[in-house]
Formats: C-alpha cells, sequence, structure tokens
C-alpha cells in the first residue's frame, strides 16, 4: 500500500433521472428550469392527497441491458444496473478489462429495495412465509442493489454499500477516493440509487417531510418553502487513480480533491448543531482539497425545500464561505433523490464546469430572510472556474462535502 495518496480522477459518469439519462440533457433541462415532476403512476396511492413526486415513469432497463434476464432484478437494481452500464461505456471499460483489473463497486442508498421489502413482509405475514416468492428475498437486504451490478456487470473488486441515509451516495464517493488515495483500489464504479416506492413515501408523508403545496412549495431555500418532493433515479460516477488512468488513455473529466463528512449528534433536533456539523463537513472538505473559500466558483446545495435543512444549510455555507458564493439546488427540479442526490449533483456540477453554465433554482421568486445568500437565483447564469463544492446533508445528521475539480 502506497504512504503517499494517490489523485483520484472521474473518468466516465452515468445518470438515470426523472429529467432523462444523458448528463449533457440533464444540465441542458436544469439549465431551462424544467422539472420531472408529475402525479405518482408508478404504485397505487392511498392515505395521501394527490402526491406529487419525480419518478422515472419511462424508465425502460431493456434499453441499458438488453435481452437479459430481468426476473431476479428490482427497481432499484435495474436503475442501478442501468447508470453503470452508461459510466462504464463512458470511461471505457470493457467487460474483458474490468475482470482482468478487478474493478468494484461502491453503492450509496438510504433504503435500497424498499418496494421489495414491503412486499416480501406483507405476503409473509398476511399470508405466510411459504408465499413469498423466493427470488424477492435476495433483494430484502440493503446490498442487494450494489451485489445484483456487480453481477451483471462483472465487477469483480471491492463490493461495498454505504448506507448513511439520504447523504448516502456523496458518502460512497467520499469513502470510494480514500480506497484509492490509499491505495487499496485502482478503478472503482462508485454513487448512489433510489427507487421510489410507496413504503417510502407514505414514510415521508408521516414524517411531515413532503411538500404540502407540491411543485410551488419544493423551492430551497425559498421564503415560502413547505418541503420536498420525493424522487427516483441513480448517478454513478467511475472514479480511477490519475496515473492508471493516463496509462490506458482514458478521458479524465475532473478530479476528486477533497472531502470530508461530519455527524450532528442531535440528528437535526437543534438547529445550532446541525449548522455547526455542515459547516464542519464543509471546512474540512476545503481543507483536504487545499482550497481557500474564495477558491471555489459554486455550491451545489443539498437544499430541497425543507424549512429547518434548508436553513440551517445556508446559514453553513455563510459561515464556511460568505454570501456572495454562486449557489444552485438541483433538487428543486428533479426531487429529493436520496441516495442519488449527491451522485447526482456531482454529474450536473461537472457539466457545469464543462459548459461555463449554472442552473438556477426552479421557483426562486423571494429569498428566506433568514437565508441572506446573495448568489442564489431563479436563472441560469454564467459561471468561470474550475472547482465545486457538493454538499449532501442527510436528514438523520450525516452530512457529506465533496470538492472536485475540472483538468
Amino acid at each position: 500500500m502506497s504512504s503517499v495518496p494517490r489523485s483520484v480522477v472521474i473518468t466516465g459518469v452515468g445518470v438515470v433521472s426523472s429529467l432523462g439519462d444523458s448528463p449533457a440533457g440533464v444540465h441542458d433541462a436544469l439549465a431551462l428550469g424544467r422539472y420531472g415532476f408529475g402525479p405518482v403512476s408508478l404504485f397505487e396511492v392511498s392515505g395521501i392527497d394527490s402526491p406529487v413526486v419525480a419518478e422515472m415513469s419511462r424508465f425502460d432497463p431493456k434499453v441499458y441491458m438488453g435481452t437479459g434476464n430481468l426476473r431476479p432484478l428490482d427497481r432499484i437494481c435495474q436503475l442501478t444496473i442501468s447508470a453503470a452500464h452508461l459510466a462504464l461505456v463512458a470511461s471505457g471499460w470493457t467487460q474483458e478489462m474490468r475482470v482482468e483489473h478487478g474493478v468494484g463497486l461502491v453503492l450509496g442508498t438510504m433504503f435500497s429495495g424498499a418496494g421489495t421489502i414491503g412486499r416480501f413482509d406483507h405476503i409473509g405475514i398476511s399470508k405466510g412465509p411459504r408465499f413469498v416468492k423466493p427470488l424477492d428475498f435476495a433483494n430484502t437486504v440493503i446490498n442487494a442493489a450494489t451485489g445484483q451490478a456487480s453481477i451483471w456487470h462483472h465487477l469483480r473488486g471491492i463490493n461495498s454499500t454505504v448506507a448513511t441515509g439520504s447523504s448516502s451516495g456523496l458518502s460512497a464517493i467520499a469513502y470510494a477516493t480514500d480506497l484509492i488515495r490509499n491505495g487499496v483500489a485502482s478503478a472503482l464504479v462508485v454513487g448512489g440509487a433510489e427507487e421510489l416506492s410507496l413504503e417510502s413515501l407514505f414514510g415521508f408523508h408521516r414524517a411531515g417531510l413532503l411538500s404540502s403545496s407540491g411543485a410551488e412549495g419544493a423551492v430551497p431555500f425559498g421564503a415560502a418553502r413547505d418541503g420536498l418532493v420525493l424522487g427516483e433515479g441513480a448517478g454513478l460516477l467511475v472514479l480511477e487513480e490519475r496515473e492508471a488512468a493516463a496509462s490506458r488513455g482514458a478521458n479524465i473529466l475532473a478530479e476528486v480533491t477533497g472531502h470530508a463528512s461530519s455527524f450532528d449528534v442531535a440528528r437535526g433536533g437543534c438547529a445550532e448543531r446541525a449548522t455547526a456539523s455542515m459547516s464542519q463537513a464543509i471546512d474540512q472538505a476545503l481543507e483536504d482539497a487545499g482550497l481557500t473559500p474564495n477558491e471555489l466558483d459554486f455550491v451545489s446545495a443539498s437544499a430541497n425545500g425543507g424549512r429547518l435543512a434548508d436553513r440551517c444549510e445556508g446559514e453553513a455555507i455563510l459561515q464556511s464561505l460568505g454570501e456572495s458564493v454562486p449557489v444552485t439546488a438541483i433538487k428543486s427540479m428533479l426531487g429529493e433523490t436520496l441516495g442519488a442526490g449527491g451522485p447526482i449533483q456531482v454529474i450536473a456540477a461537472l457539466e457545469s464546469l464543462r459548459t461555463g453554465l449554472l442552473p438556477g433554482i426552479r421557483g426562486l421568486t423571494r429569498v428566506d430572510e433568514e437565508i441572506p445568500l446573495k448568489g442564489v437565483s431563479d436563472r441560469a447564469c454564467e459561471i468561470e472556474g474550475c472547482r465545486a463544492l457538493i454538499n449532501s446533508f442527510g436528514l438523520d445528521g450525516n452530512a457529506c462535502a465533496v470538492v472536485v475539480e475540472r483538468t
């Protein structure tokens, strides 16, 4: 194992979301202020008045997975495998190369196959264990999608699942970065995935976290925000050690230069502690990247329209970076995709750095007076530079921040 930390670069990305499956296409939609919100069509809903979600109603796994056997795979497995396919193709890793070099997979998820778990348990309890589907059993564990995707794509290296709530996906990127930095791995597919299910939707409803006014209320940092819109999707990146990537002629998109994590022991029950925890993650990520706040070009915020969490993140950004840094919050258009959120933010941030165009925050006509950020707007703006900070702050106290630099 090398004693000198190695440079970690991104050589390919893949995304499936309510706004499409092309990084450039998703970014274009975000820059135009389009959103993927609509009524639920994937399952029957009762007990929730007309919920608005950001679902992938037209998702067809065969587009990405061909004619292989899809029967053992539930929705989150299919989302993960599809995004991983796109990332591997984009990075140039053929199946033969993956087997020879032992490429691994690190995936973050909050609930994994919540729909599968719910159906399995319901049938087992109501009808008896003999009536459950054997194929469903393998997908009732939280690492099911990681295992199924590794089998499908012949990823024989490290296989890890990270579960830190809604910050899971970004935490997976941080964990994978350290594995490569320290010489434990040289190439990893990493990111996050989350499916939309009745179980997760009803849980957020019972917790009082969903926006009661749908798209109009799920406006990050907005004065009238009243909650989030739940979404789904997957975002996967291929991370590699720089010299190994260069030796195979890979196209290097960016470098992961810093990251940090923290935990609020009050689990969101105290605004001051939550803000301090978020600010700590930001400060330490910048320190890890060797940057000062004025060297950042923009922030991709974790904000999703939640009253307390958005205010705490806004205050943390103010404390750590000042009030004028440009800030976007793409969950205003993609919804809260939980474990997939952070990686999709990274992918959108890379497109912003490539194009020089930062999406605005859809619907942000009036900023909350308690969050005096000057760098937020409802319109896309031109940016210059090469460095972005991505935040992912969970509902359970977990916080993660990652710095990427376009090379």
